[in-house]
């Protein structure tokens, strides 16, 4: 049975995980027009779309019993076998030809067993990680990595249009999780430049706002020095991706790394200097209190420095 383009008079929507990033996603549906039905482990945080006219379910199964088009963004890998492919998830409630959309960072060989149960069933799976942060979300311009059958992709593609600015379909089931393992590869080693970068410079005696307008136009320029930068001088430290969210990514490129026989040095020195960052007490706080750590080893007091 051909899959129909969503389209926000006929599609109806489900989101399971209205978090930092998932809230602002859905909400770019709402505003759009499509009928939305939302279920979150604590229902406080989706407060502000209940607000805005989505419907509450109980959970992710029955969020799938009146969906079209379901968008899961949560967690853990575990979360994410939990609410699609446990009893009481998606694949347990989502009609025939329905299709589930996981932008959750998880396993690309989850990906691509919920595409192999969903076939089973007569529906249809992408995955589809993010990248962007709570910025990307609320401005609509993430970067999307989508895995999965053409034909789908194509239904689902009015909706990624909404939420993000790159849309990329990258190959078959897994591969839009592969393409985020690069991604975060890429941006925890980026953040130990950006941060031991500032750190120089604060030791240095340089104002480091101007340090930053100097060298973002450059060779040296990252969205991570542009958009991070400003946050770490202000010590603003919340998320828009949690500490403990990208030592989940790294554990997960690591291991794949490993299952494709690569040696890759840096993602493990990331990976432990974001377990320092973590030991430090900030496992909740955003990528880049990365700096908090670093600047510890040097003797400084990142927050209180003067």
């Amino acid at each position: 049975m051909p899959v129909s383009v969503a389209h926000p008079e006929r599609t109806r929507i489900g989101w399971i995980g209205t978090g930092v990033m998932g809230s602002a996603m859905c909400g770019h549906l709402l505003k759009a027009g499509y009928r939305c039905t939302v279920f979150n482990r604590s229902r406080h945080k989706a407060e502000s779309l209940l607000v805005a006219g989505a419907a509450w379910a109980d959970s992710p199964r029955r969020v799938a019993e009146v969906s079209d088009i379901v968008f899961t963004i949560v967690g853990y890998p575990n979360d994410v076998r939990e609410v699609i492919m446990g009893p009481d998830g998606v694949l347990a409630g989502l009609p025939t030809n329905g299709i589930v959309v996981d932008m959750t960072t998880s396993e690309p060989s989850l990906a691509m067993e919920i595409a192999r149960t969903a076939a089973q069933r007569g529906c249809h799976a992408l995955d589809a990680p993010v990248s962007g942060g709570d910025i990307g979300a609320r401005e609509a311009r993430l970067s999307i990595m989508i895995g999965g059958e053409p034909e789908v992709v194509n239904a689902v593609m009015p909706c990624f249009q909404l939420m993000g600015k790159t849309i990329v379909h990258h190959g078959g089931p897994g591969a839009g999780q592969h393409a985020k393992m690069t991604n975060q590869i890429l941006i925890a080693s980026t953040m130990i430049g950006v941060c031991e970068g500032l750190l120089y410079a604060y030791r240095a005696g340089l104002d480091l706002e101007k340090v930053i307008e100097s060298v973002a136009s450059g060779a040296a320029g990252s969205w991570s020095i542009s958009n991070l930068g400003p946050r770490i001088i202000q010590n603003r430290f919340d998320p828009g991706f949690y500490v403990e969210h990208l030592i989940k990514d790294l554990g997960i490129a690591i291991k794949e790394a490993k299952q494709m026989g690569l040696v890759l040095p840096g993602l493990a020195l990331a990976e432990q200097l974001y377990l320092a960052v973590a030991a430090c007490g900030h496992a909740k706080s955003g990528t880049h209190a990365l700096q908090i750590a670093l600047a510890r080893i040097s003797g400084i007091d990142w927050l209180n420095r003067q």
